[in-house]
């Protein structure tokens, strides 16, 4: 069965997610966070190789979430907020509908309270 097309900024969401799918993406997303880091510095945290690391870092750049500078071997990598925003800008979509749960379950909350208190 053929899949459906996407729209290419679709196609953009998918690899954002997928490459916040990963712990120690996110993580290293976390420590670029306000830093402009080596990979051999953010290699450092992780019980992995220099080269796993490495290859998380590619993921999180072709994602375009992170930004790499390259000196001759040395790679510099800083954090790019643009890609996150937009996938926090799709979630925010839905939130009337979390909103609207949030707000029924708080209505139950005060309604069993109020039957307490007799």
């Amino acid at each position: 069965m053929p899949q459906p097309a996407h729209a290419p900024e679709e196609n953009s969401l998918d690899t954002v997610f997928a490459a916040l799918s990963d712990p120690v993406r996110r993580s290293i997303l976390e420590r670029l966070d306000g830093a402009e880091l080596l990979v051999s510095e953010l290699a450092e945290a992780y019980p992995i190789s220099l080269q796993a690391v490495s290859r998380h870092v590619q993921v999180l750049v072709a994602a375009g979430l992170v930004a790499q500078t390259r000196t001759g071997r040395i790679s510099r990598c800083r954090l790019e907020t643009g890609p996150m925003a937009e996938a926090a800008a799709w979630i925010n979509r839905y939130a009337k509908y979390w909103d609207a749960q949030f707000q029924t379950l708080a209505t139950q909350l005060l309604e069993i309270e109020r039957k307490r208190g007799k």
